[in-house]
């Protein structure tokens, strides 16, 4: 897995810069009315609902703005209703996509879509295409300083994990989701702040790129993450940390 979770730090630390211009509010607020929407406002039987409460809390997004927007999303307040879609498709050497967007205007944002990918050397495929690359899971990154490899292992297996491998100066935890809150819950009354945490498709597959289509991957990457519609973007290819920080801090 290496430079995921070098991609994954870098991708949150730049959320955090969002969250002060109000983008990354913009975005959990859709994703909370969108799974308020699907599967109720009631968060202990929601997960995703959970998930995407705790992720606001986490930047701070204050208790108002959650309330309405789950309200917003059960229909209990007037609001814009936001239809969910996934897109998948293809970048630069043939990296696989998976974009999940909520979105009030499919076609526009489609046409968006198309231009990004088209621009960074990519194109959108067939439903089906490359959801068979990637499985739904819990997905935590720790950083090695934080924690003791054994205590670690023996603390996120207990709550429900079932893998995890190092990555640089990282440990990536991978767990079910439906286990997901409790492995977080227990690194949280550890004393563990995980530099990320968040339920995400991970790839079983990689595609190695480097130098040019590496430059073209990331900025395809990045344009996608800043597109208002797009709540979450998915690949499979796999960047030496060296380079894809030095092409992180080129394109910040």
């Amino acid at each position: 897995m290496s430079g995921h979770s070098k991609w994954a730090t870098i991708k949150h630390k730049k959320g955090a810069a969002d969250a002060k211009r109000g983008k990354l509010f913009t975005k959990l607020i859709k994703e909370i009315a969108v799974a308020a929407r699907i599967g109720g406002g009631d968060s202990d039987s929601n997960p995703r609902l959970r998930s995407a409460i705790a992720e606001a809390k986490a930047v701070n997004m204050p208790a108002e703005n959650i309330k309405r927007a789950v309200q917003r999303g059960t229909g209990e307040l007037p609001g814009v209703q936001y239809e969910e879609i996934v897109y998948e498709g293809y970048g630069p050497s043939g990296v696989a996509l998976i974009l999940e967007v909520a979105t009030d205007n499919r076609n526009r944002t489609l046409a968006e879509i198309r231009h990004i990918l088209s621009k960074h050397g990519g194109n959108l495929g067939e439903t089906g295409c490359v959801t068979w690359i990637f499985s739904k899971r819990g997905y935590i990154v720790v950083e090695k300083a934080k924690a003791n490899e054994d205590a670690l292992l023996e603390l996120v297996t207990d709550a429900g994990a079932d893998d995890m491998r190092e990555d640089g100066d990282n440990w990536e935890i991978f767990c079910p989701v439906e286990s997901f809150q409790q492995v977080v819950e227990v690194l949280s009354k550890a004393g563990i702040t995980p530099s990320v945490a968040e339920l995400s498709m991970v790839p079983q597959t990689q595609v190695k790129v480097s130098g040019k289509p590496a430059d073209q991957v990331l900025r395809l990457m990045d344009e996608l993450d800043e597109h208002e519609d797009v709540q979450h973007v998915y690949a499979n290819f796999d960047i030496e940390d060296a380079e894809l920080q030095s092409l992180a801090q080129q394109g910040s």
